[in-house]
């Protein structure tokens, strides 16, 4: 079997040879000493003049315009960074993120109807009604990023109380969470974690009663049967715990190293791992996707793997 290490060199020329320049970047700011301005640099080429994001930046929808949800897979690149409020690519999100708010609707468009007119998986189809599949996902997390990169009392940081006010309320009177929507709720709480004194004076439910419903309700999205987790598309532990010190992780107990064991057991024979969803349509289109979604998934699971200590040689857990 061949060594995590080597595996980790095959992922890495892949990911230089085959993804985008934005994951190439990334590759190198996670794992090379890369420079975050070269991260920047590419992540820009899909930022529009309002300030959002579009152009296939979320694989699964090839919208040039700007949307919330490409808008939202542009924050999570730049909280990877590190990106604060005084960049320039940061300053445009927040700008489009204000202007974009339906203020009737309480929240972010997650689907746009133009969004049909080019290449795009069945899940990203607009019809009327679709914002009620899938409700606060991304709007709270986009909520905690307002608070998170914009001054405290304006407009911006104002109307991410304001939303995520109204997202907590709702959270509190679910029983289930659909994966995603339970991600992004996740998400938004650990962001929140370091604005709990603002949170606790601000919002009607505090902090540690909305991050225990919020982890409560991700936990039962995940199967606890790994014999099952190979096949098919579901939520695994790791897609909600990034690190061990990740507040969800107890939640888990063994059921993390064997969702890391199976992550490496995938490369036993390719270089990156492939996603497990297809469109049905678009037969030229898809395998750009798919292409694409395989340099991000290298990105965001040898993280996991480093952050769990599994990048030794020979595949032994040692910290890195």
């Amino acid at each position: 079997m061949r060594g995590m290490r080597d595996l980790f060199e095959k992922s890495g020329a892949w990911v230089r040879r085959y993804g985008r320049p934005l994951e190439a970047a990334r590759w190198d700011y996670c794992f090379e000493n890369g420079s975050r301005e070269q991260v920047v640099r590419c992540l820009a080429a899909f930022q529009n003049e309002d300030g959002g994001f579009g152009h296939g930046l979320e694989p699964d929808f090839w919208l040039p315009a700007s949307s919330p949800i490409a808008t939202w897979t542009a924050g999570r690149v730049l909280l990877e960074i590190g990106a604060t409020a005084e960049d320039a690519v940061v300053r445009g999100m927040i700008r489009y993120l204000v202007g974009a708010f339906d203020r009737g609707l309480g929240m972010w468009h997650a689907v746009l109807p133009e969004t049909n007119l080019h290449p795009h998986a069945p899940w990203w189809h607009w019809s009327e009604g679709v914002q009620a599949t899938w409700m606060y996902n991304p709007s709270v997390e986009l909520a905690a990023y307002l608070v998170h990169w914009s001054a405290e009392g304006s407009e911006a940081s104002r109307l991410g109380w304001a939303t995520l006010e109204a997202a907590f309320r709702y959270l509190m009177d679910k029983e289930t969470l659909d994966m995603h929507e339970a991600n992004t709720f996740v998400a938004a709480v650990v962001l929140l974690r370091a604005y709990r004194e603002a949170f606790d004076a601000r919002l009607p439910y505090g902090y540690d009663l909305v991050s225990e419903q919020a982890f409560s309700l991700a936990a039962r999205c995940v199967s606890r049967d790994a014999s099952a987790w190979g096949s098919g598309y579901q939520a695994l532990p790791l897609d909600f715990v990034d690190r061990p010190g990740h507040p969800m992780r107890e939640r888990f107990g063994d059921l993390i190293e064997r969702n890391l064991d199976l992550y490496a057991a995938q490369l036993a024979d390719r270089d990156v791992w492939d996603i497990a969803w297809g469109w049905g349509e678009y037969p030229e289109a898809y395998p750009v996707a798919r292409r694409q979604w395989q340099g991000i998934l290298a990105v965001q699971r040898w993280k996991l793997l480093r952050a769990f200590g599994r990048l030794g040689e020979g595949g032994e857990r040692i910290a890195f």
